[in-house]
């Protein structure tokens, strides 16, 4: 995600628990291209210091398929990292919520913003599909 944002000028800011950081090699990396775009990368493991006036606030799952042994662990680790309405107050007012899907409300994200007016889940979902469709055709007409 840093090389895309860097490389697009966009400025990126990154929280996560310290053993789930990025790889430091991509990092340096992705600091690398953002001298020559200007934009800024920030790693912290601080959530609110990353949304502090984000215009994006994007989350994931925090437990992936096929790491499902490991919920009660990754749930204690990142219970500081829930998308919640504090943490979407301290983003730009007008700022979206984001989120891959399956969102597990009540873990990664509160219901009140999954479900609220800033929230674009759906409508991500909806161009994804239509994304995978044209690499689909894509794929077929090659």
């Amino acid at each position: 995600m840093g090389h895309a944002c860097a490389k697009a000028g966009m400025d990126i800011s990154v929280a996560s628990p310290k053993d789930y950081t990025c790889p430091e090699k991509y990092v340096i990396e992705s600091n690398e291209d953002a001298k020559v775009t200007g934009s800024k990368i920030v790693m912290t493991e601080d959530p609110f210091e990353a949304a502090e006036g984000a215009d994006v606030i994007y989350t994931d799952t925090w437990t992936s398929m096929g790491q499902e042994a490991e919920k009660a662990k990754r749930v204690e680790i990142f219970k500081n990292y829930q998308v919640n309405s504090k943490l979407m107050g301290v983003a730009h007012k007008d700022a979206i919520f984001m989120h891959c899907l399956p969102a597990y409300r009540g873990y990664e994200v509160t219901e009140d913003v999954i479900d609220g007016p800033q929230s674009v889940v759906f409508d991500e979902a909806e161009n994804r599909l239509h994304a995978h469709k044209a690499i689909l055709v894509n794929c077929f007409l090659n």
